[in-house]
């Protein structure tokens, strides 16, 4: 019996040599312990200075004491032997603060593992057992350890609260019903939790919906951004490309003009270098002969005099020169003048072009038009949708302008390449883009209101060609009771007033489509935020009978 209220730590029972557990355990003068072996040897190496010390505390002793073996914690080593380690709890073990302690531990507290709700106290895993073993215990409700176990008794009878007053909304206890809350809408504080946990769950189930619709709108945000980087990448490209090559031809026309003027300047100095070189032997010869006829004015024999005279005096007569046709000197200043007014004119045309270019960049995407909101605000957007009897199933019978559909017994249209061949379904002729609005009337089954690109599936019973079973469609089914968008195969519970006319609103270029229930008012049923990569045919799928409504003509956007 006294073994069994013994519990030993290992590491008290270990030699601070060898690190194992005592072996002949011996305790010298200063009241450590060692192996006798190992303080033997330990000694043995400090013979030579006939000082003996202890490894732990450094105490000296002289001469070397005798060792004996301690009985005694020979005896509890060969029980720890026997019954194993007692290790304490780890450090992360006890709790700390912002833990929930346990509320039997002495001392030092562990963490609690649970909580009772009927004990109103924490326990750690020792503590906790006797809830697992105890059959009255078992009863007891558990829960994640919690400090505020006191909240659930009662201020003013310390009773636990186990009744909940739905008419004043608050936790009481037994007394309590007895007493200030008697006659009170009253239920176990159980049942309350099972009801509100149902109401909980509806509220979860809705806020997971707004996430999912959120995190949809994030991607679709996303995307935009993408495009948006990418376009206004690629029309920088594009403008500097444009730029570049207009700077290249007023580059290539300042070079030409630079030619025509050196061409110019090179041809008629070498017209005014000739005509120089003529003139200065014109003056060359004029200078010799004016020299002869001074000489012959010296001369005194008569007949020499005339003799000379009269073939010198044709060569004094005036003589045709050459025409010197002299430029004035501002001859390339009326080039500069041209070039200057191009400029003028080019800049005025820049600064033209250039408020038109800026209006443009700050149009872009970036400032969407406003979503109507009235009814009357979508009429301005309305457009004709007249059904394509080509891709119409066979069982769906088209009337009233094509602007009817109602599915039949049997069927009524041979087979063709548009045709949809299982799904009761039916495209418009018309593909849209930009802003656009429409208005359908239903009875009867199901019907679904959609819009989808071209190039849908039309043959077989696959999702493929099924109006919201791909990623080329987007479907609003209509039940009697509820509504259900449909993209990809995949389906979006939509709440909403039952109604049966459903107004559809496009913007292709901002990516919104956008379905509403159509009364006295304007009820937005569901709004899908993407990027449309080619026309919407609007498309529809009949189990009763549907109409397109007239709602007036369409307004150029």
């Amino acid at each position: 019996m006294a073994q069994q209220g013994i519990q030993l730590d290992q590491d008290n029972f270990c030699c601070s040599i060898c690190l194992d557990l005592l072996k002949d355990p011996v305790t010298i003068p200063c009241g450590h312990s060692y192996c006798m072996s190992c303080i033997k040897g330990y000694w043995d190496e400090e013979d030579q200075k006939k000082i003996y010390s202890c490894p732990q505390c450094r105490k000296t002793f002289t001469p070397r004491p005798d060792l004996v073996k301690s009985t005694m914690l020979a005896n509890l080593v060969e029980i720890l032997k026997k019954t194993g380690p007692q290790a304490a709890p780890p450090d992360h073990c006890y709790a700390g603060p912002g833990d929930v302690a346990c509320d039997v531990c002495t001392g030092r507290k562990l963490k609690a593992l649970k909580s009772c709700l009927v004990c109103l106290a924490s326990y750690c895993e020792q503590h906790l057992q006797p809830h697992y073993d105890a059959a009255p215990l078992k009863k007891h409700k558990l829960v994640d350890p919690s400090a505020k176990l006191q909240e659930n008794i009662c201020s003013r009878h310390n009773e636990v609260m186990k009744i909940f007053c739905r008419t004043d909304q608050q936790c009481i206890c037994c007394f309590c019903s007895m007493d200030e809350h008697k006659g009170h809408d009253t239920v176990s504080a159980a049942a309350e939790w099972t009801e509100r946990q149902k109401e909980l769950g509806v509220s979860r189930q809705k806020i997971q919906q707004r996430i999912q619709d959120r995190e949809k709108d994030v991607k679709v945000l996303q995307q935009e951004v993408k495009a948006i980087n990418l376009s206004a990448d690629k029309a920088v490209e594009d403008s500097e490309k444009i730029f570049t090559e207009l700077v290249r031809l007023i580059e290539k026309r300042s070079s030409d003009v630079k030619q025509q003027i050196r061409s110019q300047q090179k041809a008629e100095a070498s017209r005014a270098e000739e005509l120089q070189e003529k003139l200065k032997q014109e003056i060359a010869e004029l200078r010799r002969k004016e020299a002869e006829l001074e000489q012959l004015s010296h001369t005194e024999d008569h007949i020499h005099f005339l003799q000379t005279y009269s073939s010198l005096s044709r060569l004094s007569e005036s003589t045709d020169s050459p025409s010197t046709n002299i430029r004035p000197l501002r001859y390339f200043e009326d080039v500069t003048a041209a070039v200057s007014e191009t400029r003028d004119k080019l800049q005025d045309i820049l600064t033209e072009e250039w408020t038109k270019i800026s209006l443009t960049v700050t149009d872009v995407l970036l400032s969407q038009p406003r979503e109507p909101k009235t009814r009357a605000e979508f009429l301005q957007y309305s457009c004709e949708i007249t059904l394509d009897p080509n891709t119409a199933n066979a069982y769906l019978s088209l009337s009233e302008g094509n602007r009817k559909a109602t599915r039949v017994g049997g069927q009524l249209y041979s087979s063709h390449p548009d045709r949809f061949t299982e799904w009761f379904q039916v495209l418009s002729r018309e593909g849209l883009t930009g802003r656009c609005y429409w208005e359908v009337e239903w009875r009867g089954g199901k019907v679904s209101v959609a819009v989808s690109y071209k190039d849908i599936s039309r043959t077989g019973k696959t999702d493929e060609c099924r109006f919201g079973g791909n990623d080329k469609s987007w479907a609003l089914h209509c039940y009697k009771d509820r509504y259900e968008l449909k993209h990809n195969n995949i389906k979006t519970p939509i709440p909403g007033p039952r109604s049966s006319r459903v107004g559809v609103y496009l913007d292709h270029r901002a990516g919104i489509l956008s379905f509403y229930s159509v009364s006295e008012t304007m009820t937005l049923l569901h709004r899908v935020q993407t990027t449309f990569t080619q026309p919407l045919y609007p498309g529809f799928c009949v189990y009763g009978s549907l109409q397109v409504v007239r709602t007036g003509s369409r307004e150029p956007i």
